[in-house]
């Protein structure tokens, strides 16, 4: 992909990656924790063919701003603000484990600006077990304190997330890593019932389906998307 180019989204600037036609419809990639745009690398190009493709670095990460303030919610508000700054009213998104979060967070608040969305080894908003994450020595490219706000906000998610799940009216695919994966596939499952009429998959990639297996997560995804594009009135 292309280098950054920078927006300002509500007094924060946020970084991006650009890479397809500038006439096609826009699609948002949205990261993991402590991952930036660079992580779409690899797929990227595939979804470009089809879409305007942006990959955020959400705030605390890569080379947007690092502000000190951070929960899913701003970066749900980042990407609203981002949407609007680029004359964006409405895009298809996927994204990867937090950034799925932030996706159906932003699905839920504004169903009308999201819609087809893919979520990424994204489990349902339920409590779990904390456990204590130790600061990973040198310089890191995401900030440390974004970090530790946002593992205690999935360790134990607003009730309401949960609850708004069945307002995304988006066409939805939810795509779980299978047992290699770390996240808890009968969360993803819960996910996927909880969101009306999404369809739900499994490929055993592991939680880094993208990176792990990029051929057949771009066959998924593109089917899905272009199936919905052809099956419209």
């Amino acid at each position: 992909m292309i280098d950054h180019q920078t927006a300002d989204s509500g007094g924060i600037r946020l970084a991006y990656r650009a890479i397809g036609p500038e006439d096609a419809p826009p699609l948002l990639l949205l990261h993991a924790l402590g991952e930036s745009s660079a992580d779409w690398g690899g797929v990227a190009e595939a979804f470009a063919v089809h879409w305007r493709v942006y990959a955020l670095d959400l705030r605390g990460h890569g080379q947007s701003d690092w502000p000190g303030e951070y929960s899913l919610e701003l970066m749900r508000d980042d990407v609203l603000e981002f949407m609007d700054g680029s004359s964006l009213d409405r895009v298809d998104v996927i994204g990867h484990s937090m950034g799925g979060i932030v996706g159906y967070l932003l699905a839920q608040a504004a169903p009308p600006r999201v819609h087809r969305l893919v979520l990424e080894d994204v489990p349902a908003p339920l409590p779990r077990e904390r456990s204590i994450t130790t600061r990973p020595d040198g310089p890191l490219p995401y900030d440390w304190a974004m970090v530790q706000a946002i593992k205690a906000q999935i360790d134990d998610p607003d009730s309401i997330w949960l609850e708004q799940l069945s307002r995304i009216t988006a066409s939805t695919l939810v795509i779980g890593g299978g047992p290699e994966s770390p996240i808890p596939q009968e969360r993803v499952a819960e996910l996927a019932r909880r969101i009306r009429g999404s369809r739900h998959i499994t490929i055993p990639a592991g939680h880094l389906i993208h990176q792990a297996e990029p051929e057949a997560f771009t066959d998924a995804v593109l089917g899905f998307l272009l199936a919905a594009v052809t099956s419209q009135p």
